[in-house]
Formats: structure tokens, sequence, C-alpha cells
């Protein structure tokens, strides 16, 4: 009697039904299915499929990267770090086909992109998980009488990396100033091309020491946004990519910092986050519904520098404590917190990763198989 031959699982389920099936298989582990079958490589391979499963995600890998040295970073996953044996830490290189011959910093992220930027005049888009990457030249920007002197650190104001969904294009905005001159110029990736808005810049633009880099978040980039009175922080200044226009998100009216702010994204929403060395705590406020004022919500973390990464389950906040170190002299220790403030698990990295608090040092970003 003959045998039977045994079907395969693309003959036995049809392909939308796999397509749906790989939609919430997390992204790190695509890769490698991507070999199972003909099929399944060129389900995966679909622009399309990577901007569905970018949306559709059940469970979005969390990349925490941060700079090791001109050439090199570690990656670490950070929902793995407390799933016990599963936990390790990447150096992953970048994309950089020469030996940097000057400094480079991180310059943010975008739906699993990471912005990147060297002197002399240029940046680099890169996913770090597909190995894409995209060099830009920014020297188009530099005035002529400047040359080689133009200094990313030294003359932007203000910058962010974000995507205009209205036309699927990825967009780098600088805000510089030369001498008295405020300038805001925009790179388009599907272009190519630099455009110049300055019409759009708000005057005065309140600046800081160091060049503000903002985060995108709703089809915008947000930036903190000051007053003219030194270090006070007065709300959030809003660059819609589809309008090219700014607007203003203002705090919580019964805030009162007790020192520097800063602000990330948490679990799809806006956060602003100071450390409160008088009740040594960290102060997390998240806006639940965008652009509501009223929505601010109040979160105590009892870490006296906890820096909050990103939410975990849809609640657990994970993040960095340095002060809550081993004796090791620059351990940095990764701890989730709950709402009610309560320390769930904690993790100390290896003596020789650590932390720094510059925001040019690392960045976290959501891992997708998109490409611009």
């Amino acid at each position: 009697m003959e045998e039977k031959k045994q079907k395969s699982i693309n003959e036995i389920l049809p392909v939308e039904l796999i397509q749906r099936i790989l939609l919430r298989i997390p992204v790190k582990h695509l890769g490698r299915l991507k070999c199972v079958s003909k099929l399944w490589y060129s389900l995966i391979s679909d622009p399309h499929f990577a901007e569905s499963h970018l949306h559709l995600s059940l469970a979005p890998t969390h990349g925490y990267l941060f700079k090791k040295d001109f050439t090199e970073a570690f990656l670490v996953h950070l929902e793995e770090v407390f799933n016990g044996d599963n936990y390790e830490v990447k150096e992953v290189s970048f994309p950089f086909k020469k030996q940097p011959p000057s400094e480079f910093s991180i310059r943010g992220s975008c739906r699993g992109f990471v912005l990147l930027s060297r002197e002399p005049h240029f940046f680099v888009v890169w996913n770090p998980l597909t190995g894409f990457s995209k060099k830009i030249s920014y020297s188009c920007m530099v005035p002529r009488n400047m040359g080689r002197y133009f200094n990313f650190l030294d003359h932007a104001i203000l910058y962010g990396f974000g995507y205009d969904a209205s036309r699927d294009d990825y967009l780098v905005v600088v805000a510089w100033q030369n001498g008295g001159c405020q300038r805001l110029d925009c790179l388009s990736l599907r272009t190519n091309s630099w455009i110049s808005l300055d019409a759009a810049l708000p005057k005065p633009l309140c600046l800081t020491e160091w060049p503000s880099r903002g985060l995108f978040f709703n089809g915008s980039i947000h930036w903190l946004s000051y007053s003219h009175v030194k270090y006070y922080c007065e709300g959030l200044l809003v660059f819609d990519l589809k309008e090219r226009s700014f607007s203003k998100i203002y705090l919580p009216e019964q805030l009162t910092m007790r020192g520097p702010t800063t602000f990330v994204i948490l679990g799809g929403c806006l956060a602003l986050y100071f450390h409160d060395y008088v009740e040594r705590k960290t102060h997390i406020w998240v806006m639940k519904e965008y652009k509501v004022q009223s929505s601010w919500t109040l979160y105590a973390i009892p870490g006296l520098e906890f820096d909050p990464l990103c939410l975990s389950n849809g609640s657990d906040i994970i993040g960095v404590d340095p002060f809550r170190v081993s004796i090791r002299v620059g351990s940095t220790k990764l701890v989730k917190y709950n709402i009610r403030e309560e320390l769930l698990q904690h993790f100390t990295c290896p003596s020789h990763i650590r932390h720094y608090s510059y925001n040019y040092c690392y960045t976290v970003y959501t891992e997708s198989l998109a490409a611009p």
C-alpha cells in the first residue's frame, strides 16, 4: 500500500490564515521563519506585511540601544531582561564602512529606524533588525562661510525624526542658528531633498544649552518648550508633519517641578518626568488622552534618578535606576515598577555595560521590518 504523503502546513491552512498568524509573531522571530518555505519568505518580505505587523503586533519588541564606543553599541531587548534565561546583551556594529574619524551620536528613532549623526555633515538612517542603512548629507544647510567649522551640537537648536503617513515619507527636521539667524530645514527621505520651512518656525524660539531631541508621536514631533526664564519648562512644542505647522501642549496645572524635566513615550502616551530630590522620588506625569490637559496623571516611582524607558504588559514601567547599583562601580540596573509604585523586578547588567543619561548616547525603539 502506497504511503500517504504528509501535507505541509501550507497545504492545510489557507494563505490568509497563515498571514494572520505571522502578523502576531514577535518580529525578532520572523527572520528565521522566512526559511520555512518560499511562501513564508514571500509573505514576510512583502512591504505591506511589514507595515501591518508594525500596527498589529500583540507584543512589540522594545530595543534599548546605547553606545559602547565609536563603532559599536549594546542592544538589549527590554522585555527579555526579566524573562530569565532568554536575556542577552548583543554587541552590534554601527553601519559605517570606515572607522569614524570623529564623534557620532544617536539622535532618535521612529518606527524601527534609528537616526545617527556624524561629523562632518551627515546623518545615517539605520534599521538594526534588517541591517538597512542610508547616508544623508546635511552639508547643504551649512553656510559657505562656515564650511567644516559647522558642528551639529553647536548650531542645532532642535531636531527630530518622524513619519508623515499622508505622504508615506520619513522626515528629519532640524532648526539651527547662525549668529542671530534661526532656520528650519526638513529632509524628505522619499525625495532625498531638503526643504526650507523658515516661515513655520516660531519666533523667538527659546534655546537651551544643548540641542533638544524631539520624540515622534501621533504624526508629530515633540520637544520641551522653555520660557525665557532659563530651565523653566512651560509645555511641549509640537510640529505636525502633515500640516508642517507648530502648536503647543500645556503642562498639568498642578505640576510643581523641582528639577530639570525630560519626556518619553510610555505605552502610547506622552509622559513627562523629573527627579524630585526633596521627596527622593521620580515623578512621572502621563497624558492619557492626547492634547487633553485634564488627562495628565501622576505616578511617583521611589527611585531618586529613575529614567523610564518603556511600558511593559500595558502598565508596568521599565527603566534605568543608576542609584540602585551593586557595589561594582559603574554598574547599571534595569528595574520594573507597577503603577502602584511597587518594585516588581530588577536586573543588574554586567559591569562593562553602562547607561549614560545623555540622550545622544542611547535610544529606545520598537523593532520592525519596515524600509523607507
